[in-house]
């Protein structure tokens, strides 16, 4: 057996790609860069009721976002393609064939109808080894009756035989040993002659084979079809080419029990999906992390100590860093509650370390085109995002936060201007214009803090009384960083017109 790892992602094109989803993606990834091995991806479509038009595309998108690497499947290329199960039905036909002439599977003539009526009679019905000989197979049927049914074209299904009474082992590296006794488990569909395709259970064994896949790291929800799959490799008679098993925690709601859904998503007001998605039925939209404003690399980070711990305090990782810690070892048996606030934390964090002029681009379509070609109005640009960045979770906030440094404030607010505003507030700010007017620039800010607080001590005037207001008539509102940066972004000229501009207009209000 191929001791290099090897794994894939086999997302189905049923709809956006879920964030537990990205997650599954993400520890496959840092298992194989982790221990030098490759990553396929595959795109498993053989439920054709459920194809969404568009979904394999956004599911792509949505990897390359993230920086999630592949070294072959679908896009890429490689020596097992094709990659898409709907193009793979010819491979499959030859082991279901192999399967039944072995005894290990049989013919299903029974009707949505007929199944229907069992359930109604039986209470938990299951077609199985206790069932099975009293429905409509070639488990009971006469074998010319059978071939006849098959030549006059009548749909039929390909079941799985399964003993009853046999133990299933399936060892996974997360969750140990699993023992299952196989009297529980039904004779699953591996084959629907309606399509001529295989169902999940036949294509995912066959291609994890035929690929040569060493470890399947999928979510644990996938968990109870383990046993089933570990039969299929015996039924084979490929034990010694079954992967290793490693069956992730479930992402949870983050309040409640429970999976996390896109339902959890709408009702608290975060992404569950990595990309905005236009569902093509329904019309409806669904934001993303990338429209939302989120980096990928934080989003990256976010999930990867979802159901994983590093061993450390360490919060903050490279990718390079994720993939010389990543350890199957060390994931959670457990669910992983899905805490969106933490999630809001790292891009806060991943933004403090973006260079200025990468958040700029961010904000420069929020203003007039080409206004930036004035270098002066750039460089200012860049001082105002240095300036608030550190208050910003995500760069569509910088827009608000820099708004005021290019926009003189027509209109103050109310509830400001009543507190803030007294009697002889226009004296005060008209005799520090002055001040402000006779200084030689205002490029530091230290110096000028330092000479306006000595003419208030001179004066004898309260350090608020001139502090609040000047805030106010420079920015329209009581926000914004430090007073004496803003003085300094704006400039000796601009901060004096603002406050003689504000003095004329709060005069008439």
């Amino acid at each position: 057996m191929n001791t290099t790892p090897r794994v894939r992602f086999a997302p189905s094109p049923t709809g956006a790609l879920h964030i537990g989803g990205v997650r599954t993606a993400l520890y496959n990834y840092l298992f194989a860069r982790r221990h030098g091995g490759s990553m396929i991806l595959r795109i498993e479509d053989t439920d054709t009721n459920r194809y969404v038009e568009g979904a394999e595309k956004y599911i792509i998108d949505s990897l390359q976002w993230l920086g999630i690497e592949f070294d072959e499947g679908v896009s890429f290329g490689g020596k097992h393609a094709p990659y898409r199960q709907s193009e793979r039905k010819d491979i499959y036909r030859k082991y279901v064939d192999r399967l039944i002439a072995d005894g290990k599977a049989y013919y299903a003539f029974d009707t949505p109808e007929e199944l229907e009526e069992k359930r109604s009679q039986t209470a938990n019905f299951q077609y199985d080894a206790s069932t099975r000989m009293s429905m409509n197979n070639s488990l009971v049927l006469p074998a010319d009756e059978v071939s006849r049914r098959i030549a006059n074209g009548e749909k039929y299904v390909v079941r799985i035989r399964i003993e009853p009474n046999e133990e299933i082992v399936v060892n996974d590296i997360i969750r140990g040993e699993v023992r299952i006794n196989s009297t529980i488990l039904d004779d699953k569909v591996l084959w629907k002659s309606a399509d001529g395709l295989p169902t999940y259970h036949l294509a995912n064994i066959v291609d994890d084979h035929l690929m040569e896949i060493t470890h399947v790291i999928r979510g644990e929800e996938w968990l109870p079809s383990a046993p089933l799959h570990v039969l299929l490799y015996r039924y084979f008679g490929w034990q010694d080419t079954m992967p290793q098993f490693a069956h992730l925690p479930l992402l949870l709601k983050p309040d409640g029990k429970g999976k996390l859904s896109k339902r959890d998503g709408d009702r608290l007001g975060f992404p569950v999906f990595p990309l905005d998605w236009t569902d093509p039925i329904t019309g409806e939209k669904t934001s993303g992390y990338r429209e939302a404003g989120y980096f990928p690399e934080a989003v990256i980070n976010f999930l990867a100590l979802l159901g994983w711990n590093p061993g450390s305090e360490q919060e903050i990782f490279s990718k390079e860093e994720l993939i010389e810690a990543f350890s199957l070892e060390r994931c959670s048996r457990s669910g992983a509650r899905f805490d969106y606030e933490k999630g809001k934390w790292f891009n806060h964090k991943y933004l403090q370390t973006k260079p200025t002029e990468e958040l700029a681009k961010y904000v420069m379509p929020f203003f007039a085109d080409n206004i930036f070609d004035d270098k002066d109005k750039y460089r200012k640009l860049l001082a105002a995002i240095d300036s608030v960045k550190e208050r910003a979770t995500f760069p569509k906030e910088l827009f608000e936060f820099v708004e005021f440094f290019f926009t003189a404030p027509e209109s103050f607010a109310d509830s400001d201007l009543k507190k803030r505003w007294k009697e002889d507030t226009p004296r005060l700010l008209t005799e520090l214009a002055e001040i402000l007017r006779a200084l030689p620039n205002l490029d530091d800010e230290q110096a000028t803090e330092e000479s306006v607080k000595q003419w208030c001590e001179a004066k004898g005037y309260s350090l608020g009384a001139v502090m609040n207001p000047f805030r106010l008539v420079l920015v329209g509102q009581m926000k914004g960083p430090h007073i004496f940066t803003i003085t300094r972004i704006l400039g000796r000229t601009e901060t004096v017109n603002r406050i003689n501009s504000a003095l004329k207009i709060i005069e008439k209000i």
